[in-house]
This record gives structure tokens, sequence and C-alpha cells, in this order.
């Protein structure tokens, strides 16, 4: 009875919601009724021994941990404890100190128990890793390096696609945090009327089909890193109670009144030009501060082309495997429809063009430009509508050699229309083809025809 209430006294000084049971029976009564984190048990009860009720509690889809307490204790009955399941064996008369060890040990177990649960339900992206070796990409890996060993929060602004979130992951696998959690959420893909949950947790019966309490995923992430990924698509209530959050490093459960403290380093990303919706009263200027105290941009993938050749062949790589597809390489042709493109959805449009190609490819053969499937001829910007033509400088032999075939009839092509300026007419006759065939070709080369040009067939 005094030990019991002793720890009782232990337990609800740091702030745990306790229930104090003295049998079997009105512990089994408590259970029926609502679900616990942690239990301690005596071995010797008044109405049985604590190792039937341990095993009990082993056939329940969320048992709690459970510590043994005796104090008779022997080997024997701590490996016997410990094969039924128990977490923890005690033997009385136990300090604070003692307890305290075991809580601790106990919330870290839980924690890393319930992250596991929650990473094996997070849908695993195809590749983690930074690609590109221009002066832009190397630019923005050394930011990574440089912030990714403080604990300030950083807000990733770039275009749909470009890799905000690998950016994210970078900066926590390189951060002092790196074997602590990283917990992401989708602040876009989550119900509005949900996402409070989703952020801060809740209890039992706070709304209606909560059955059980929750914890949310600041409490998932707490001593490591949090993603929070579109920021900027949450309500501006919401944006309110996150402020304190980032301020206080404290949080309720929807439908608790105990403040829970948390230990987390935000990252947060957005496709949106945050000081603009400051302006447009669409987001809190106050959470944007909070948020922008490191801003990392990520270049668009027009910005930085001369990664192209580098960013298809690893995406190359990493399809044919996927899909066992043997591909032999990437044609001139293919690779300057590549180049040429403007990649309006950055690195990730880039990424699903690859893999179709490669879905769609001949086994044993290149990938050519028909395999790409891109639409149109959209060309950088700042470019004419109508594609470059390259001047075809007189050639021979030795000075073609090593040259593909198809790249030299393209460049003799190219070059003819380019002498009839820009008439398909003449060009034809001039090479000894059909007006259609001629086209077929330009078409494939992504060569559009000028405004008002006129073909006679």
């Amino acid at each position: 009875m005094i030990v019991r209430k002793n720890l009782e006294q232990i337990l609800r000084q740091r702030h745990y919601d306790v229930a104090a049971a003295s049998t079997i029976a009105e512990a089994q009564e408590y259970l029926s009724r609502d679900t616990f984190d942690l239990m301690f048990v005596d071995l010797r009860l008044p109405d049985g021994e604590g190792t039937d009720l341990l095993r009990q509690l082993q056939s329940r889809p969320q048992k709690p941990l459970v510590v043994m307490v005796t104090g008779f204790g022997s080997v024997e009955s701590a490996v016997s404890c410990m094969r039924d399941g128990a977490f923890d064996y005690l033997i009385k008369p136990f300090s604070p100190d003692q307890i305290e060890f075991t809580l601790k040990k106990a919330a870290n177990y839980t924690q890393l128990v319930k992250v596991s649960r929650f990473l094996n339900h997070e849908e695993e992206s195809a590749g983690s890793e930074l690609l590109g070796r221009s002066s832009v990409m190397e630019s923005l890996r050394q930011l990574i390096r440089k912030v990714a060993r403080t604990q300030a929060t950083v807000l990733i602004q770039g275009e749909s696609g470009t890799g905000k979130e690998l950016v994210a992951r970078a900066i926590f696998r390189e951060s002092p945090r790196a074997n602590s959690p990283f917990i992401k959420v989708n602040c876009a893909a989550i119900p509005e009327h949900l996402i409070e949950s989703e952020f801060f947790g809740h209890e039992k019966g706070a709304f209606t089909g909560a059955l059980n309490k929750r914890e949310g995923r600041f409490e998932l992430a707490h001593g490591g890193t949090i993603l929070l990924d579109e920021v900027s698509e949450i309500s501006t209530q919401l944006q309110a109670k996150l402020l304190r959050v980032l301020q206080e490093r404290e949080l309720e459960r929807v439908g608790g009144n105990r403040t829970i403290k948390v230990d987390v380093r935000v990252i947060a990303t957005t496709n949106r030009h945050l000081e603009q919706s400051v302006e447009k009263k669409e987001f809190r200027q106050d959470l944007f501060f909070r948020l922008n105290v490191v801003p990392v941009h990520v270049p668009p993938l027009r910005e930085h082309k001369e990664d192209i050749p580098c960013l298809a062949e690893q995406f190359l790589l990493r399809f044919t495997r996927k899909h066992g597809v043997r591909v032999t390489g990437i044609s001139p042709d293919c690779m300057a429809a590549l180049t040429a493109h403007d990649w309006p959805g950055n690195v990730r449009e880039f990424q699903n063009v690859i893999e179709r190609a490669v879905i769609l490819s001949s086994d044993g053969q290149e990938l050519g430009r028909e395999h790409l499937g891109l639409t149109g001829s959209v060309v950088t910007s700042g470019t004419p509508a109508v594609a470059a033509i390259p001047t075809l400088t007189p050639s021979g032999p030795v000075a073609n050699s090593g040259v593909p075939l198809a790249e030299i009839e393209k460049q003799h092509i190219l070059a003819s229309l380019q002498q009839c300026a820009g008439n398909r007419t003449h060009a034809a006759r001039q090479l000894g083809i059909s007006i259609r065939t001629l086209r077929n070709k330009l078409h494939e080369y992504g060569v559009a025809p000028k405004v008002g040009e006129g073909e006679e067939e």
C-alpha cells in the first residue's frame, strides 16, 4: 500500500495521468475502459500472481509496457518475467531516481516503436540524393552543410518538382539529430478538420471517432526533426497554434489540458512566394519570420541545364534496374531534345519522362527522341519559337569521325533548311527527299514551322 502510494505520488508530480489499483480485478476493470502506456505490477497481489496479469496483457492489441515489481527479487524470477513480456523488473524498495530512469527508458522505447510504425506507412520516395554537378547545385550543397550543423529553423522555397524534400532530408542527415526521428507532414494532403489532430494529437473522446488518445507528429518527432511540407497550405487559425509551438516549444493535444514540452527542429517547405502571401493576408507575418530564420532557395531545372546529362544517366540507370529493361544509352538526338525542353515540372517531370522513355524503348537499343513523349516544341525561355538550326561546317571522314550517322544526317538536313531560309519545299528539293519526309524529320528534331510558312506537296 505504502509503495503504491509513493509510486503514485512520484508519477503525478511528473504530470502523468495515473490510475491506481490494488487487485487484478480492479486493474482489469480499468483496462476495459481505457488504454495505458505503462503499468507497474507487483508480483504478489491479493487475488493472484502479477505474472498472470502480465500474460493476459500480451494478447491486447494495444498492450502497455509492464514493469514488474517485487520485494523478493531473484535472477530466475526476473528471467521468467522478461520471457512473459515484461519491459523491466524492479526490486523494492526503489528510489525516485530508479523510477525516473525507468520512465525515461520507457518513453524512449515507446517513441521508437511509434515512429517506426509511422514510417512503415510512409511512402518511400525513389532516390534520396541531390543530383547534379553544376556550380548552382554545389552552392546549394555548401549551404546545406552550413545550415545542417545548427539547430535553426529552415524555410525551403522553390517551384514544384525541384526537390525541396530532398534538400530537407539532406539537412536532416547531416545534422546532429541524424539518429533521431525525422517526421514528415504533408500539409496539403491532410483534410483541414484533421490537420490539428495530426500536428498535436488528441485525447480519447476529443471528437467523434477519437476512440483512443493519439500522439501528434510533433510528439513523434521529439528529439528529432519535423518537416512541414507545403506549410503555406495550412489555415490561418492553425498558423496561430503552430506559432506558439515554434516560440514556446510546447503544445496541448486536441481535447486535452496538459501542456507537453517538445524538443523539435522544424524544416518547412513551400512552392509559393510567402512574402506575397503575407502581403495578401493569407499567411501570418509573425509565423513567416519564425520559419524564415534560414531561407534556402532550390533552383528550377532550367537554371542549371548543364546537369541534364548527369540527371539523365542517373535516372536511366535507376529505371532500367527497376523495370528490367536493357538500354544501351541515350542518343545524341534524344539528349538534345532533353536539353531543349523547358521543364516546367522541373526534376520531377524530367524523372517521369525518363521512366516513360525506358518503358517504351526497345530492349538493347538507345533511348531516342521518339521515346520521350514530349508534346510540342517547348524551348528554353528567351529562345525563338523555331528551334535553333546549327551551321554545318565543311566536314569529311576525319572531321566526323566517331559522330553517329543519325547526327550527321540531322546536321545536314538542318543546314540545308538554313540555307533555304527556312523554306521546307526548297530544302526538300535540294536534299532530294519528299516534303513529307522532311516534315517528319523536322518533327522528330523538334523544329516548329515558321508562322505563315507554306509548303508545296
